[in-house]
């Protein structure tokens, strides 16, 4: 497991100062304050660290101010890069999980090994677990246990819900 996690994207600029607009991932968003170091891998393929000098709510989304980065020329540089941080910053909530740690989980339904965890999609109604391409909606009624340190989810699936 890698010690950083994504934290939110850069969507582009915002006014003539500098300032970025910020998508954040759900985990990610309470590190954005200022003072804060993020990595940034940039669409260009390099990576930077970046001081966070503002960061204030518009619409629903971050507008963010980084160090050095104070026209609309320098803050294009950063449009479209994935923002990191040290995954010792972010800390969950019980039964709260980051992608990262459910991906790569064996789940099994009532003992019996079904496949492993893919990846996770974000849906308004619930988080799916993404197994053998088919969606497990991730929800107390169908996923009973989960146990990141052993990478082990355990089920007990409707019939024909993987079909």
């Amino acid at each position: 497991m890698s010690d950083e996690l994504p934290v939110g994207r850069i969507a582009g600029v915002f006014g003539v100062r500098g300032e970025l607009k910020c998508d954040p991932t759900n985990a990610g968003r309470m590190v954005f304050s200022a003072g804060e170091k993020l990595r940034a891998d940039l669409v260009d393929g390099g990576s930077r660290m970046l001081l966070l000098q503002s960061v204030r709510e518009h619409q629903g989304r971050l507008l963010v101010r980084f160090e050095h980065f104070d026209s609309v020329e320098e803050a294009e540089a950063l449009k479209g890069a994935s923002l990191y941080a040290p995954r010792d910053r972010i800390s969950l909530q019980p039964n709260e999980f980051l992608d990262a740690d459910l991906t790569g989980c064996k789940v099994y339904d009532r003992n019996a090994l079904i496949g492993t965890v893919e990846g996770v999609e974000h849906y308004p109604a619930s988080d799916m677990l993404v197994v053998r391409g088919r969606m497990i909606p991730l929800i107390e009624e169908f996923v009973k246990e989960i146990d990141v340190a052993n990478k082990r989810i355990d089920a007990e699936l409707p019939e024909g819900l993987l079909e």
